[in-house]
């Protein structure tokens, strides 16, 4: 199994770098350091059936692509894979002298326009449903399918729990069978002697795991005192939001979870901090035809990150920046993607010239 010390020891490395916040200039002084680099197979294994396309530690803060990887990504346009050639010189551990080879301006291309801004965009949702959950959380107690439950009243209707609490009615005392051809809607028996005779069954199996209401068998003749309709898709739909957000809860960073409630804007700072890094990234591509990993616009992405602008004031700017990138990238002296038969010879040299290399002792 191949591991980044056994690269680093057996010198396949190719390029190997500090990324991420103190790459950027983005750091505080707690940052991680997150490594990037690129590796190359050892001959016998890149002949053999085993690929691998990259290799990282257990946490992911460093993670190396072996060439052929590499450069599908380049040709992807890839943020991550061009930023390694983007690397500030100070940045940079070791570089092979083969891999000078890879220069960014032979791989920006128009498809930054979908790799950089999409994928702020996408973070720019998110930053959204972070705001949604921090603003509209969920009370720990789940709700039962009989909060989604009415009975008929007259020409209306009111909750289930309201309409027992009013009939004075424990839900053991209640019976329910289908109502041929209509979905959800069920008609509603009561016994009217507590040691309950009839056998009802009630209006649930359990009200914390029942996931439906509960069918009784009704004697023949007995009458209905009301229907009671099930909201299936409202009570679906709540499931599915309240296991999101408990999941979110579980899942969460809880250091930057704490900084966002800290800061009193409820959104996740670093998030939208990476929202303005990469627009304005994919601005200035689309601009001038160059990639400039080390923001020179560090003290506003720290004020960012320090909570210093409302949530709405800055997904309105994200917005427009987004504009401003679609208009930019229209009128781009860019290409429209990178010359894949090129990317396809460099690779193939490097990799011929790295083999052919005497082995490292």
């Amino acid at each position: 199994m191949l591991t980044i010390d056994y690269l680093r020891r057996h010198g396949l490395l190719l390029f190997e770098a500090i990324s991420g916040s103190r790459a950027y200039g983005t750091d505080l002084p707690h940052s991680d350091t997150d490594l990037k680099g690129v590796f190359i197979l050892p001959e016998h294994d890149f002949y053999g059936l085993d690929y691998v396309p990259q290799v990282a530690n257990a946490t992911n803060d460093e993670v190396f692509y072996e060439l052929r990887r590499f450069v599908e990504l380049l040709l992807k346009n890839n943020p991550t894979a061009l930023e390694i050639l983007g690397t500030p010189p100070d940045c940079i551990i070791y570089q092979h002298p083969l891999f000078a080879a890879f220069r960014t301006e032979n791989f920006l291309s128009k498809l930054c326009r979908q790799t950089f801004a999409e994928y702020a965009v996408a973070q720019i949702r998110k930053a959204k449903g972070l705001n949604k959950k921090i603003n509209n959380p969920e009370p720990p107690a789940r709700k039962s399918v009989l909060d989604f439950c009415y009975v008929t009243v007259g020409a209306g209707a009111m909750p289930a729990e309201k309409w027992l609490s009013r009939q004075n009615l424990p839900a053991r005392q209640c019976g329910l069978a289908n109502v041929p051809h209509l979905t959800d809607l069920y008609a509603l028996f009561v016994d009217p002697d507590p040691a309950a005779p009839l056998g009802y069954r009630g209006l649930l199996r359990d009200a914390e795991t029942s996931n439906d209401v509960l069918l009784s068998a009704v004697p023949k003749g007995e009458v209905p005192v009301a229907y009671l309709s099930f909201n299936r898709n409202g009570y679906s739909t709540y499931c599915r939001v309240y296991k999101e957000y408990w999941d979110w809860v579980a899942r969460r960073n809880t250091e930057r979870y704490e900084n966002t409630v800290q800061h009193g804007k409820n959104y996740d700072a670093k998030n939208m901090l990476h929202v303005f890094r990469l627009l304005r990234t994919a601005l200035e591509i689309a601009s001038t035809s160059q990639l400039h990993v080390r923001r020179p616009d560090r003290d506003f992405l720290l004020q960012i990150r320090r909570g210093e602008f409302e949530y709405d004031a800055l997904v309105a700017q994200a917005e427009e920046l987004v504009a401003q990138v679609d208009a930019a990238f229209a009128t781009s002296a860019l290409p429209d993607a990178p010359d894949r038969d090129v990317a396809e010879e460099l690779l193939r040299t490097v990799r011929r010239q790295f083999y052919a290399l005497p082995p490292r002792s």
